[in-house]
């Protein structure tokens, strides 16, 4: 049985205060009374999860769950409650749930290997929960298998290695992310050439990138330089300044401080920064 344990709780504003739930960490001390105000706490954080209010209406603001508040579950958090969302963070960590009972909508201590938490939480009534879970391969697994028999909309999933990525996808994770491999190939990007802005991978094996026009490409046009047919490569916006230029024509001329954004297979998008973009 999950206990809800809060410190001097407001029998008049219980939803001011931030929820910890503690599953057999306490002490047996009698916890009776205590047990008895968080209750309506339990039940106004499941109200307030529900995916419409009672006239019927839809929500204002769409609500998310970030289970694992480590360094890349903790961005996200922080950035949603940031856009104004409702934010449900969950951790089986006091000290990192402490950190945001004042930055997400509800922090709250729980495993998420236990389905029995999750479904008092009130998870299975949130649009889109994001598994951030570091290391520990088995939970992040376990508690995505737990999410998709509880219906979730969207789960949003933290993958270790390609291996966990593909257990991930075969047992109903909607979207995987590799955080710090997609951060490591941004960076490689950028050292090879200052040209080279940005890059997001779209797929295994697509690319968009955002470069610098090179000195090669100074003062041509898009049809001298026919980018598509030399390169495979698509340049799908020219940015001037605050201005772009969204599907340039071909006599667009490329100017010195132009940010072309290029879409195309990896093994494209190669050749044609070796060719026109990086400089020696």
């Amino acid at each position: 049985m999950i206990h809800f344990i809060q410190a001097e709780i407001p029998f008049r504003h219980p939803l001011k205060s931030k929820i910890v739930v503690d599953r057999g960490l306490q002490s047996q001390r009698k916890l009776s009374v205590h047990k008895i105000f968080v209750s309506f706490i339990h039940i106004e954080i499941c109200d307030k999860l529900r995916t419409k209010n009672s006239d019927g209406g839809n929500r204002m603001k769409r609500e998310f769950a970030v289970i694992g508040l480590g360094r890349f579950g903790g961005s996200i958090c922080k950035e949603l409650s940031m856009e104004g969302m409702e934010v449900l963070a969950i951790d089986n960590n006091e000290d990192r749930v402490n950190e945001f009972k004042n930055i997400a909508s509800h922090a709250v201590i729980a495993d998420s290997t236990d389905e029995v938490s999750l479904k008092e939480l009130g998870v299975k009534n949130i649009d889109h929960v994001i598994v951030a879970i570091g290391d520990d391969i088995q939970a992040s697994i376990l508690t995505t298998v737990i999410l998709t028999d509880l219906g979730i909309k969207k789960i949003t999933v933290k993958a270790q290695n390609d291996y966990h990525a593909k257990i991930l996808n075969k047992i109903g994770a909607d979207q995987v992310v590799h955080p710090e491999r997609d951060m490591g190939k941004r960076i490689a990007h950028n050292i090879i050439s200052n040209n080279i802005l940005d890059y997001l991978e779209l797929s295994d094996d697509h690319s968009i990138v955002e470069v610098k026009v090179g000195n090669k490409m100074l003062d041509k046009t898009l049809a001298d330089l026919d980018i598509r047919a030399n390169y495979g490569c698509n340049v799908v916006a020219v940015k001037q300044g605050k201005d772009i230029n969204v599907s340039p024509s071909a006599d667009h001329v490329f100017t010195e401080g132009d940010i072309l954004i290029v879409i195309g297979a990896d093994k494209d998008i190669s050749r044609f920064e070796k060719h026109l973009v990086i400089e020696e």
